[in-house]
């Protein structure tokens, strides 16, 4: 990973479209902080698009979109993006599966949940999860104590032996029916709320995230950053970003807000 301050700036002014995971890379210490929230507003009044990506549930997502300054958001590691529009005051949502899949899906989250309470002493089920839509959410550090990365790791074993997709993020363990993931929404909602071809245009994107499930997106972007935390996944990722901030988490994120605005 190289230091972001190696990021070319005449990439930056071309830059047209921030994703950004929100967990430990917008928040910090499990807060968003008015710096972080500012640098949202400041990409923005550029004219620079900004989708958080994130795992958090669908009650979250509601809110994000409505209030804060972002063209949309892709929720629960992709099961939907949820878009604003504030001139005609409608909510446009896009899902990976039908409500009826969703339905029947929730209904199997609980005993797959008991299993893995029994299983790893110390996790608990997500305090957010009364508002998902599509996945189980297992707490290995948010509300609890840390849990060391076996356990985490029996985790996701548990929910894999379930027929769970399951990825890691920096608080909870996050298991879902289906193949969906960050990136496939991310290019949906962009395809069609944008007419933006993220495979055409991933020049003109920067990703910014800090956790294993971020992965995808690093892979993906050539403009991936890591907030300095994601050093805390060394050897866990199955790919890096290319640039890495100096500071962890809501101060990395303006560190990258900072170097995208240079260049303007």
């Amino acid at each position: 990973m190289l230091p972001l301050s190696q990021f070319p700036l005449e990439r930056s002014s071309a830059v047209r479209n921030v994703f950004c995971d929100i967990d430990d890379t917008l928040t910090t210490g499990g807060r968003l902080t008015a710096d972080a929230y500012a640098s949202l507003e400041r990409l923005s009044r550029a004219d620079i698009r900004v989708v958080p990506i994130t795992g958090r549930p669908a009650g979250w997502c509601d809110h994000i979109a409505r209030m804060w300054p972002v063209a949309g958001v892709v929720g629960e590691n992709g099961a939907f993006y949820f878009r604003y529009r504030h001139d005609s005051k409608a909510m446009i949502r896009g899902y990976a599966d039908a409500a009826a899949t969703r339905s029947a899906n929730r209904e199997r989250f609980m005993a797959i949940a008991q299993e893995i309470l029994r299983e790893v002493p110390g996790c608990a089920i997500a305090a957010d999860q009364a508002y998902r839509e599509t996945d189980l959410a297992i707490d290995w550090c948010e509300d609890v104590p840390p849990l060391p990365p076996e356990a985490v790791d029996r985790i996701v074993t548990l929910m894999q032996a379930r027929g769970l997709t399951a990825k890691v993020s920096s608080i909870h363990v996050n298991g879902w029916f289906g193949v969906y993931d960050k990136l496939t929404m991310s290019k949906r909602l962009m395809r069609q709320e944008f007419g933006v071809d993220l495979d055409a245009g991933r020049e003109t994107c920067v990703f910014v995230g800090d956790s294993p499930n971020d992965a995808p997106m690093f892979a993906f972007f050539p403009h991936s950053v890591g907030v300095a935390n994601v050093r805390d996944f060394s050897g866990r990722l199955m790919h890096e970003p290319k640039y890495v901030t100096a500071a962890n988490a809501g101060a990395g994120f303006r560190e990258v807000v900072d170097c995208l605005l240079a260049a303007r």
